[in-house]
């Protein structure tokens, strides 16, 4: 099975089993220019054409005005897949710049001003559903940066409504390794636009997270799908929640 097909497939999974797209969706894929939301919308075309009901899919990508961001050939690839990039301006870098301390990771605030501008654009455009391209590694990630340094457990869901109802947003590539994905950006050769905000920054927590899955992955291979059936296999009764299990009454 070519890697491509392999890839489809665990996206329709994940698609089926958390009911992320129904007739007539207006999905906006919001892409960053990096591998990861680059397969998925040209995968999602894919899967549209072969989906038993219509949905729409619609690539937008923010521009932060970060340095050495430029859309320009990104945007020419698209144009040859028979995409309409919509780019959304925002200057975030600077805010980003003026708000954080000498030291401290960007990716927390620079996250939530894309989001809050990406689930603003897409109520203005009446789209029903947001597709992210995180996938199982990003998933694992945020586990272990959830429980080292939150104390809490707690992942990237699949499926989730955003806190002020006013946006779904879906991750239909939450099966997929990361591995599958940079194999096939090589395969392919699509651009990609690299960040220069956080990559520019050493020693940050994701990182130290994707390092240590790496190392366990080199010894185990399972461990990367062992630990995100986890996050679908949880049992309250051997954890320590009390607001889940009820220890009172035992």
């Amino acid at each position: 099975m070519e890697l491509s097909e392999k890839i489809r497939k665990k996206m329709v999974s994940a698609m089926a089993d958390f009911h992320m797209i129904e007739a007539g969706d207006r999905v906006m894929v919001a892409v960053s220019g990096g591998k990861d939301s680059t397969a998925m919308l040209l995968l999602l075309r894919d899967i549209q054409a072969k989906a038993p009901f219509d949905f729409s899919i619609h690539p937008v990508i923010l521009d932060q005005k970060q340095p050495g961001f430029s859309v320009e050939q990104f945007d020419q690839f698209l144009a040859s897949e028979g995409f309409k990039l919509d780019i959304v301006t925002e200057d975030t870098y600077s805010i980003v710049l003026d708000k954080v301390s000498g030291g401290k990771s960007f990716c927390g605030l620079c996250s939530r001003l894309r989001r809050g501008i990406l689930y603003n654009y897409a109520e203005a455009k009446g789209y029903s559903k947001i597709a992210l391209g995180h996938h199982r590694e990003d998933l694992n990630e945020t586990l272990l940066l959830n429980i080292f340094f939150n104390g809490r457990v707690a992942s990237m869901p699949p499926k989730l409504q955003s806190d002020d109802g006013r946006n779904t947003v879906i991750r239909p590539m939450a099966y997929v390794p990361e591995a599958w994905l940079i194999e096939l950006q090589e395969g392919l050769n699509f651009p990609v636009i690299p960040c220069n905000l956080c990559g520019s920054q050493d020693n940050l927590q994701r990182s130290q997270m994707k390092a240590m899955l790496s190392s366990l992955y080199d010894r185990h291979a399972n461990i990367g799908s062992s630990m995100l059936n986890a996050l679908a296999n949880v049992r309250p009764s051997q954890l320590m929640d009390r607001d889940l299990w009820d220890f009172e009454k035992l």
